[in-house]
């Protein structure tokens, strides 16, 4: 890492990630986690037991803030786990705290707007041409009906809860990890993509009680508006990279949400 050493003894390799800027950092036995300008709100994440605990910050020349972390010798959450109380209610934890979302409206984030997010896909979709099919019929359904939301409604969305991101360590303890994508927005933000890739249809309303939520109408027709946003949106990235079997893969999920239509529970 440019511009910073941990200090005699310490040595640095790459943690892996998309970003390139994590690293674990060793001295004989003593391991932690480094990384180079993560969430500004890193140290609230940490004191609510959402991610593991923040051991120091430092501020470089060049202006980057550096964090450490405590490492866990942890693992990944399985696709099978996702649908445990233990995931709604740490989810729940993160959307009903006033101190982070205090903390990341002084930081200047403005909520996502269904409105604004919807011109912003509408407007993707049409430069890449795919303003056809049920691409063009999804758009369509997508604009006929926003998520009527007020302030209140909005919290602190991971916006990105892959089983990958939740973290167990060796006590049992439960985190999710990697909040550089975090956005203030509606929580059906992240309640769909994880209740449609892991929790059975079945289960939804058990998983939603445990979740604090007793679902409704207005949940439901949330739930099946952005996961439809989000197969959209994973179409033009598969697309984008050149791999067709995804985009057709997601292509296929659109159809089924149309299908099912709005009003359904999945």
């Amino acid at each position: 890492m440019e511009h910073f050493s941990m200090g005699e003894g310490w040595h640095l390799r790459p943690a892996g990630g998309a970003t390139g800027e994590a690293y674990v950092a060793e001295q004989g036995q003593q391991k932690i986690f480094v990384k180079r300008n993560s969430s500004p709100f890193l140290a609230v994440l940490s004191a609510e037991g959402i991610v593991p605990k923040l051991l120091w910050t430092k501020r470089l020349e060049n202006g980057d803030v550096i964090t450490a972390q405590q490492w866990i010798s942890g693992r990944e959450l399985k696709i099978a786990e996702m649908d445990h109380s233990r995931v709604a209610e740490l989810l729940a934890k993160i959307h009903q705290s006033q101190e982070l979302l205090d903390m990341f409206k002084r930081m200047g984030n403005r909520p996502l707007i269904p409105g604004n997010i919807f011109r912003a896909l509408q407007t993707h979709v049409r430069h890449k041409g795919l303003d056809h099919g049920s691409l063009k019929q999804a758009l369509q359904q997508l604009e006929s009906r926003f998520p009527n939301l007020t302030e209140q409604d909005f919290v602190v969305c991971h916006a990105d809860v892959h089983h990958n991101n939740w973290i167990e360590d060796e006590k049992g303890n439960l985190f999710l990890i990697d909040w550089d994508g975090a956005q203030v927005a509606d929580p059906a933000l992240d309640l769909a993509p994880l209740l449609y890739a892991y929790v059975p249809e079945e289960s939804w309303e058990m998983w939603l009680r445990a979740y604090g939520r007793k679902p409704d109408d207005s949940l439901w027709y949330r739930l099946w508006w952005y996961r439809l946003v989000q197969s959209i949106e994973n179409i033009l990235w598969y697309k984008e990279r050149g791999d067709e079997a995804q985009a057709a893969g997601w292509n296929l999920k659109v159809e089924e949400l149309l299908h099912k239509g709005s009003g359904a529970q999945s």
